[in-house]
């Protein structure tokens, strides 16, 4: 620490350095797959300003990302203000851009101006190739610096225009770089979906995987798309397309007519992926909550002393929600979350005057409907109420074996859900009791895949979770969670991961809203570590070890490299597990997410329900030589 503190001591961090500094701040660091979508995004504005038609993003064999475009081009003129080619500027520059004053974009993803910049910043090497004007262009980066100033290297048609970027991602700043495939050519689809006309192209060379999309009737045909399988309550799906000054909003919608757990709800802004929300889908659903009282109350339908929520009416419902906006506030740069208060009010009206019209004129339908809404209330009332009476009759609020931590700020707090008495033992030990929490487990908790959220609260081990998470089963209401982060660790044999299985079952079906919100993550203990000099390093597997010893192998001198090889969690003592899955620095966890794409319900289904044992048990037979069960 240094002695003094003075002007000398403030630090300015100039060109891309912030983002190297603190690149968490500036997109997700678990793999590169936000830093295509920050290429993607800026070809889609291209698109939505009427200026591209065509996308194609493709994965080398190299590890080589590029993203191509036949948008009008990025700028290749001098700037007049800082006397550097738009294209250098773009690339190189935090928060330059031509999208924040909205004339040359009238909706657009990329406001912060801070999207290709940081591709540039966290790539080994990127280049950027440019049609327009009749030429062709090219410019070379590596590590965020330019090793090349822009060059004029082919002469072309004047209507062929197009930027192209390509990319390898820096292994030292994500957790790892295997690019999530299913996640990217779900949301290559989605694009295309909310985009009609456009055409997206993937293309895998290594797999020789070509998948291309193109849709003119987007949002309905996505969704029965999506659906197949489910009954669906409605026989034709509710759609909206209405347009503001600012704003347009695009929906559509149904509900299940059975309890389905592979429901699609997806929500979109300037045909970005909100995987958290905010303003747009709370408009929605406010709207579509007082459109469904205002039938109810009229045909007096709802019984005396009931009152539906917003989570009632959306439990069974499968929609997607576009909305597009002028000048959207995000809530990071990540952009998972729509912070435009005024764009709640909008959607809301624009849903409700929607509904309200198409209750009018589906009054059966719509009476179908209220009895799910009605049904979904009398049976979130009739769960609240056996949880009430398990804590008025079963003494503390806070389970026994529960170690809690000090501090209150979900920003900080943990909780470990710990296989194993002998494990948690050592956790507890291992610990940092200001912000961590333990609680063990003692065996497997209950399969609750196949039950609904009123009967696994029957349960003493789901009910000591749910009290410890400060959250019920199957509620949407996570105001009282009691921790930021809700941590499963587990031995990597077979019992571990059965324990591990059951319980991401557990938050999949019963604790989505915690799963969408970011909370739910699965601790990755390293089975080697690798001491180098002063350097430590730990691999999750034989393969990242090998990777890094490759690059150790490389530096001058040749180091000497110690490998040690760990061992389950109860034969670690507290320091060993404190550094491979307690400490914030050195420790692995991965968030829990879910896409459409994902197929996880179905997975879950074979894997889990009492319905699919014969299915089970062939699938077993055939893959269990390949797959890691």
């Amino acid at each position: 620490m240094a002695k003094n503190y003075d002007s000398e001591s403030i630090e300015v961090l100039s060109g891309l350095d912030p983002v190297r500094k603190r690149p968490g701040m500036y997109t997700d660091t678990s793999s590169p797959n936000h830093l295509i979508q920050e290429v993607l995004d800026n070809s889609i504005d291209e698109a939505l300003a009427g200026h591209c038609s065509k996308i194609k993003v493709t994965l080398h064999k190299d590890g080589l990302i590029s993203v191509i475009d036949d948008g009008r081009g990025m700028p290749v003129d001098i700037h007049p203000k800082h006397k550097v080619t738009g294209v250098e500027l773009i690339m190189c520059k935090l928060h330059a851009g031509a999208k924040f004053s909205g004339e040359d974009y009238n909706f657009s993803g990329g406001l912060h101006g801070v999207g290709v910049s940081v591709v540039n910043a966290l790539s080994e090497e990127l280049s950027v190739e440019i049609k327009r004007d009749g030429y062709k262009f090219s410019m070379n980066f590596k590590g965020g610096e330019k090793t090349s100033d822009l060059k004029k290297i082919d002469e072309i048609g004047v209507r062929n225009t197009g930027t192209s970027i390509s990319f390898i991602p820096d292994n030292q700043y994500f957790e790892t770089i295997k690019i999530d495939k299913n996640n990217l050519k779900h949301l290559l689809k989605a694009k295309a979906v909310l985009c009609p006309g456009l055409t997206i192209e993937y293309f895998d060379e290594k797999k020789n995987e070509k998948i291309p999309w193109k849709y003119e009737n987007g949002l309905i045909s996505y969704l029965v798309e999506s659906s197949e399988g489910i009954e669906l309550l409605l026989e034709e799906s509710i759609s909206c397309n209405k347009s503001g000054d600012e704003n347009e909003l695009d929906f559509v919608l149904n509900w299940s007519a059975k309890p389905a757990k592979n429901l699609m709800n997806e929500s979109y802004v300037n045909l970005i992926p909100t995987s958290q929300g905010g303003s747009h889908l709370n408009g929605f659903k406010s709207g579509l909550l007082d459109s469904v009282k205002e039938f109810c109350e009229f045909r007096n339908l709802i019984p005396k002393g009931l009152k539906i929520t917003a989570d009632d009416l959306i439990q069974h419902s499968t929609f997607v929600i576009s909305s597009k906006l002028t000048n959207p506030q995000f809530a990071g740069q990540t952009k998972e979350r729509l912070d435009s208060k005024d764009h709640q009010a909008f959607v809301s009206s624009s849903t409700k005057d929607i509904l309200s019209i198409w209750f009018n004129q589906h009054t059966e339908e719509g009476e179908k409907l209220a009895e799910l809404a009605i049904a979904s209330a009398q049976a979130r009332i009739k769960e609240t109420k056996v949880v009430d009476r398990k804590k008025t009759f079963q003494g503390p609020a806070l389970p026994g074996k529960l170690s809690d931590c000090n501090s209150t700020d979900l920003s900080e707090t943990e909780l470990f859900f710990v296989e194993g008495d002998s494990a948690g033992g050592s956790a507890k030990q291992s610990r940092e009791r200001k912000f961590q929490a333990i609680m063990p487990l003692r065996g497997k908790i209950l399969n609750t895949w196949d039950l609904e959220s009123s009967e696994i609260i029957k349960s003493a081990e789901i009910q000591d979770i749910a009290t410890a998470i400060g959250v019920n089963p199957g509620s949407s209401d996570i105001d009282s969670l009691r921790y930021g982060k809700i941590c499963i660790l587990a031995d990597a044999d077979s019992d571990g991961l059965h324990i591990a299985t059951l319980l991401c079952a557990l938050f999949l079906r019963h604790y989505k809203s915690l799963i969408l919100a970011g909370h739910i993550f699965v601790a990755m203990p390293p089975l080697f570590r690798i001491d180098c000099a002063k350097e430590v390093f730990y691999a999750l597997d034989e393969d990242e070890k090998d990777n890094i010893v490759k690059k150790l192998n490389k530096k001058t001198g040749r180091p000497k490299i110690d490998i040690q090889r760990f061992k389950g969690l109860g034969e670690m003592n507290p320091s060993q597990l404190r550094e491979t899955v307690m400490d914030p620095k050195t420790r692995r966890l991965v968030k829990l997410t879910i896409t459409s794409s994902d197929n996880v319900n179905s997975m879950m289904d074979l894997l889990l329900s009492k319905k699919n044992a014969s299915a089970r048990k062939e699938w077993l037979e055939k893959r269990g030589k390949i797959v890691n069960v």
